[in-house]
C-alpha cells in the first residue's frame, strides 16, 4: 500500500501545469538544433505528403513496417517531448489497440491480427510523421514552406500565429487557473483516497477555466490584429516584393538532397523487399 502511494505521488507531482507548459513549449519551440530542425521546410513538407497520405492506400504488411521504422527514426531525430509520445501511444491504442482486445475477448481467433496491425501502422506512420513535422518546424519556417506551395498568406499566417501564440496561451492559462486556486478551497491530499480527491478538482477547475481562457484569448487577438494592421500587413500580405523577400532564405542544401535520397532508397528497398515475399 506505500508502495502505491508513493508511485501515485510520483505521478501526481509531475502531471503539474508547469510540467505540461514546458512539454509543449518544448515540443513547439525547443528543437531549432536538431537536425530536422535545420532542413529547408519545402523538402520536409514534401517527405510529409508522401508518408502523410500514401500509408493510407496500401494494404502491404512490410511496405507499412518499413515506413513505420523510418519515420520512428525521424522521429528520433527531432527530439519530440516525452509528453507528445505518450499521448501519441494513447491515441494509437485508443483507436486501434482496443479492437484487438474486444476481438480476442468476443470469440475471435489470431486471422484478425493482420489486419488491425494494418490499421495500427498506418496510423502510427502518419501520425509520427505529422509529430516529426510540427516538431522541427519553427512558425516562421513552417508559414514560409506553405507559402512557397502556394498557400495563401492569410491561411499560413494564421498557422505560424498560432505557434506563436501559444506560450501566451499557456501563460493565461496558468494565471486563471492561479486565480481559481486562490479563491478555492482543495481536499487534503495526503493519503491516496485524497489525491484522487485532488486530481478530480484539478480537473474542475481546468473546466471551469476554459471560458475565461478564451474571453482573455480573444482580447489579446484583437490587439495584435490592430498591431498587424498599423504595421501595414494586409498590403505586405499581396505584395510579391515582400512575398520575394520573406522567401529569399530558403535555400535547399547537401543534407537536404541526402535525407530525400536515403528516404527514397529505404522506400525502394521496403517495395523490393515487400515484392520478394
Amino acid at each position: 500500500m506505500r508502495a502505491v502511494e508513493k508511485l501515485s505521488e510520483n505521478i501526481l507531482d509531475k502531471l503539474s501545469i508547469d510540467f505540461l507548459r514546458n512539454q509543449v513549449l518544448k515540443n513547439a519551440y525547443g528543437n531549432n538544433d536538431t537536425v530536422i530542425a535545420g532542413m529547408d521546410p519545402r523538402i520536409l513538407l514534401l517527405w510529409y505528403l508522401f508518408f502523410g497520405l500514401v500509408p493510407w492506400f496500401v494494404n502491404d504488411l512490410p511496405f507499412l513496417t518499413g515506413c513505420f521504422l523510418l519515420v520512428a527514426i525521424t522521429t528520433l531525430l527531432a527530439r519530440v517531448a516525452g509528453l507528445v509520445l505518450f499521448l501519441f501511444a494513447i491515441g494509437v491504442f485508443s483507436q486501434t489497440g482496443y479492437l484487438l482486445v474486444v476481438t480476442l475477448l468476443f470469440g475471435g481467433d489470431a486471422s484478425a491480427i493482420a489486419p488491425l496491425l494494418v490499421l495500427t501502422l498506418k496510423v502510427a506512420t502518419v501520425s509520427l510523421a505529422s509529430i516529426t513535422i510540427f516538431s522541427g518546424l519553427d512558425p516562421d519556417k513552417l508559414s514560409n514552406g506553405l507559402m512557397w506551395y502556394g498557400c495563401p498568406e492569410r491561411l499560413s499566417f494564421s498557422i505560424s500565429y498560432a505557434y506563436r501564440i501559444l506560450p501566451l496561451l499557456m501563460e493565461e492559462f496558468q494565471n486563471v487557473l492561479l486565480s481559481y486556486r486562490l479563491r478555492g478551497n482543495p481536499p487534503e491530499h495526503e493519503s491516496f483516497v485524497g489525491k484522487i480527491k485532488y486530481l478530480i478538482y484539478q480537473i474542475k477547475i481546468i473546466i471551469h477555466a476554459f471560458y475565461p481562457l478564451m474571453l482573455n484569448t480573444a482580447k489579446r487577438s484583437r490587439t495584435t490584429v490592430e498591431v498587424l494592421e498599423i504595421k501595414g500587413y494586409r498590403y505586405a500580405a499581396v505584395n510579391r516584393e515582400v512575398k520575394k523577400i520573406k522567401l529569399s532564405s530558403l535555400r535547399v542544401g547537401n543534407n537536404d538532397l541526402l535525407f530525400l535520397a536515403i528516404s527514397f532508397l529505404w522506400v525502394a528497398v521496403t517495395v523490393l523487399i515487400s515484392t520478394l515475399i
